[in-house]
């Protein structure tokens, strides 16, 4: 059961072709007989149906089957709808109205009729994960069943893909809105499929952080991860401490030695910044579950914490001052981690942070974290010794173990990157590996998520030739290397392999300021990491992932997506 591969074809001119034959069947049934042109239209649309690469979703499913024949859609078809399928149903209808104009009805039940799409959600057992799907596509209809809400989602998002391109445009009136027939049973390789946005040294609005949620759910990606907290800018609002946003959340200019017109985010002051307010994130929270998308809120600390700082001078070991006119790099903002009243603070704002965002996990960051100022605070070496602490490390280790109470009190999980194994790791925490330390963490019962920059960092220049590209914070990942990456360790032993949860790609904004730049950087190398995330490993492909994301870039430019352009060539 393998995907269609036709790469010596041109699918614009095999489209083309097929379309023409079609409409000169009449003229040919009065030249050579309705019998011959029939056999002749047959033969023809047959033969090109079958070199068109009409299959091109990603990531690709675990399993594809081609059957002969194509569900063509008409304005009278429907969607029928069984129970808990609403949702779904009207995510398509709307995004078929949008591109064909049709107004597809929608009804409740079970009974499809031939032309008809049907939406169901099955019982599945228990073990069986609820982003499971089935899809079969017939010349009368379209069934999608779901094990769960989440995998009807999805079978939508694969349904959109058979269809022309076209489908994820606006309204189009010259295409043949066909769906090749197929059989397809897909399962995701890995529960968590992520992407990092870094909205704490650039600023981005509700708006496009939608657009982000949309790109990702076409792919399956279900978790945003917000970096919403560090040295240069804090941008969640907490009701109970307003300074850290009052304050914390601006800075003079957009910094970075970057061209102050690269972003519009400047308050009335001219100031640049901005933040959530904690109705944004109501709205944020809710457009991203409608896409079957977690977001995950990061509040950096200890380190990292100077846009706090700015605010509270007070929970640092010297007393400042700070500002968050900061560039790149690692300073020395750090909570003093002997001053109990930064663990009141936190608590505020953990406790806010919680409420608004309803995922199983709470990010605190815990990397980078220079350990001078605690080495030469009086505050610290006392708490280390009541502790029995030997090592500044072990502090930072107390440290996280402490904040891990609390965010497990409120029946949250605790993430951290791969710094918060140093000096002992928190019982029950989740590492996000970086820089290493996911073996470790596996083979000790943590989960992990992989995220190593070597394959991961979406921040990284695309190209050896940084002249061509804009600017990047250095480094070089090509899209090959992207879709090469194994997030299992090889020497990870097999009853251990289920603690990787997962992958993610990171998109850290220094030297990004708006939205433009981040897809650039974002696209095409996110879809190599959504099919990594999802597909089967001895599923993947490079040459066909090549061939299908040669028409997923059309999709792209449909929905406004910007992207770096393929280096492909065949």
């Amino acid at each position: 059961m393998t995907p269609i591969s036709y790469l010596h074809l041109a699918p614009a001119l095999v489209y083309a072709v097929q379309r023409l034959v079609m409409k000169l069947r009449y003229k040919l049934a009065g030249i050579l007989g309705l019998g011959l042109a029939l056999a002749f239209t047959m033969f023809m649309t047959r033969s090109f149906a079958r070199a068109l690469p009409t299959i091109s979703v990603i990531p690709r499913p675990s399993e594809i089957e081609e059957k002969p024949g194509t569900f063509r859609l008409a304005p009278e078809s429907r969607i029928v709808a069984g129970v808990g399928a609403r949702p779904a149903a009207e995510h398509l209808a709307a995004q078929l109205r949008k591109s064909t104009g049709y107004q597809l009805e929608i009804l409740s039940g079970s009974d499809a009729k031939p032309s008809d799409i049907s939406l169901q959600i099955a019982v599945a057992a228990t073990n069986v994960s609820s982003e499971v799907y089935d899809l079969t596509v017939t010349s009368d209809m379209i069934t999608a069943r779901g094990s769960g809400v989440s995998g009807l989602f999805y079978a939508v998002q694969t349904m959109l893909q058979l269809f022309p391109p076209e489908a994820l445009g606006s309204i189009k009136k010259d295409v043949e809105w066909v769906v090749p027939a197929v059989q397809i049973h897909d399962t995701p390789r890995f529960a968590w499929r992520g992407l990092l946005l870094d909205v704490g040294r650039h600023f981005f609005t509700k708006a496009e952080l939608k657009a982000i949620l949309d790109g990702m759910a076409l792919q399956k990606l279900n978790v945003l991860q917000l970096h919403l907290t560090d040295d240069q800018g804090w941008r969640v609002e907490i009701k109970k401490h307003p300074e850290l946003t009052a304050i914390g959340a601006w800075r003079k200019n957009i910094g970075f030695k970057l061209d102050p017109k690269s972003s519009t985010a400047y308050g009335p002051d001219g100031r640049y910044g901005g933040f959530y307010t904690q109705e944004d994130i109501h709205e944020l929270v809710a457009y991203a579950q409608a896409r079957h998308i977690t977001l995950l809120p990061e509040i950096e600390m200890p380190g990292h914490a100077t846009a706090a700082l700015t605010a509270f001078p007070a929970l640092s070991c010297t007393g400042g001052p700070f500002n968050t006119d900061l560039d790149g790099g690692v300073f020395a903002g750090v909570f003093c981690a002997g001053n109990d009243a930064v663990f009141d603070l936190l608590t505020d704002v953990l406790d806010e942070v919680i409420a608004l965002f309803p995922g199983n996990y709470i990010h605190i960051g815990g990397d980078e974290v220079p350990k001078e100022n605690w080495q030469r605070c009086p505050k610290c070496q006392v708490r280390m010794r009541e502790h029995g602490l030997k090592t500044e490390h072990e502090l930072q280790s107390w440290f996280i173990k402490r904040i891990e109470a609390i965010v497990n009190a409120r029946g949250r999980a605790l993430v951290g990157w791969s710094e918060i194994r140093e000096g002992g790791l928190a019982k029950n925490a989740v590492v996000m590996d970086w820089i290493g330390g996911g073996l470790e963490a596996a083979r000790e019962g943590h989960d992990v998520v992989m995220t190593p920059t070597g394959f991961c960092y979406l921040d990284y220049y695309q190209s050896t030739n940084h002249a061509t590209e804009p600017r990047a914070i250095g480094g070089y990942l090509p899209l090959n290397k992207v879709y090469s990456f194994e997030p299992v360790p090889e020497q990870l032993a097999a009853r251990d392999q289920r603690h990787v949860l997962g992958v993610q790609g990171n998109v850290w904004t220094e030297y990004i300021a708006n939205l433009s730049h981040a897809e650039y950087m974002m696209y095409p190398r996110l879809c190599a990491l959504a099919e990594v995330g999802w597909s089967p490993a001895n599923a993947r492909d490079e040459a066909d992932f090549n061939r299908r994301l040669k028409v997923f870039v059309r999709r792209l430019d449909l929905l406004g997506i910007n992207y770096r352009k393929l280096d492909i060539s065949r």
